[in-house]
């Protein structure tokens, strides 16, 4: 399979296309050649922000819309051959905060979605981005797809309804349906304002702003993480690879502590400084504790690997935030 060719003429929706990873793909599908569509609702709260397609927003269409709004999705799936589905509620907190609206956008909403594509573009070779937190709590590492799930908090439980509607729609209806259980994704355009979405965008806001980076607990907790440039990669070579499809895949990369992942953070920047302070009660109650992916089948089936060393992505996400960040803060 060559990405370079896959794509090129081809129509593609990304659904969350003004989000991190979303536009990050859109600039990527331009330059394999693909017209790009975008539906997104532009809650800032997602991830949304109108400066990630600055340069691009001319090469692609951008329908501003829920995925539950099913008249808005059946006029952006006509037509389409991918569908990189990325739009949903990602915050662990804010899903303990509000479960409804958590349910609604990522079960009740991706049934809808994928209902339009059925009747309306049965064909359309999907991609769901799922995420490691349906594992819960690891009983051992790494994890594998056959690891039990038991999610800790309502985002976890929501999205496995989502990736389970998806691989519903393949193995019921013969859609071309793959999900990925993404890690910890970290890069250029990602929402580094606060911590409701991710801890590592918030302690790269803390890192530029001369502030302590903050981690709670001790610091020997594990996590891997993934450069958005493999994420896209994984997206692509999923979206176009028949053997992905209806299969659930993991992501990850190389373990690493948060102490580590801090100092590093700190070496690369050239100065900084981090501090260990409590968890904060409602975090501590779903934290997951130690956790990195065993990516074996997705490369043994799509030859997907991880290839962005923790450094050189922490330095080009430096690079991108020295000049843009009055745009993300």
């Amino acid at each position: 399979m060559d990405i370079k060719t896959s794509y090129k003429n081809k129509n593609a929706l990304i659904t969350g296309g003004l989000g991190f990873i979303g536009s990050n793909l859109a600039r990527k599908l331009l330059d394999l050649g693909a017209e790009v569509n975008i539906l997104d609702n532009a809650d800032p709260a997602t991830g949304a922000n109108p400066f990630n397609l600055d340069g691009i927003r001319q090469q692609v269409k951008v329908i501003e819309a829920d995925i539950q709004d099913e008249a808005k999705v059946k006029e952006a799936v006509q037509g389409q051959d991918f569908l990189f589905n990325l739009a949903g509620e990602m915050s662990h907190i804010g899903s303990m905060q509000d479960p409804f609206k958590d349910l609604s956008v990522n079960a009740v909403g991706q049934l809808k979605l994928l209902e339009v594509c059925r009747v309306t573009n049965p064909a359309v070779r999907i991609v769901f981005a799922g995420t490691r937190q349906v594992y819960g709590r690891p009983m051992y590492l790494p994890v594998d797809e056959k690891h039990l799930l038991t999610p800790l908090d309502n985002n976890g439980v929501s999205k496995r309804a989502g990736e389970m509607y998806h691989i519903v729609y393949n193995r019921v209806h013969g859609m071309a349906t793959c999900v990925l259980r993404m890690t910890n994704t970290y890069g250029p355009r990602m929402r580094i304002c606060d911590d409701r979405l991710t801890f590592i965008g918030w302690w790269f806001r803390q890192l530029l702003e001369g502030k302590p980076i903050q981690i709670f607990g001790d610091g020997s907790q594990i996590r891997d993480f993934n450069h958005v440039d493999d994420v896209m990669d994984a997206l692509l070579r999923c979206a176009a690879n028949p053997a992905a499809y209806g299969k659930i895949y993991n992501l990850g990369g190389e373990p690493i502590t948060l102490l580590e992942l801090a100092r590093l953070m700190i070496a690369v920047h050239g100065s900084g400084e981090y501090e260990i302070v409590p968890f904060p009660e409602g975090r501590k109650r779903i934290d997951i504790g130690d956790y990195y992916g065993n990516y074996g089948l997705i490369k043994s089936e799509v030859g997907w690997e991880p290839h962005v060393p923790l450094r050189d992505g922490i330095k080009d996400m430096l690079e991108y935030y020295y000049q843009h960040k009055r745009h993300y803060l």
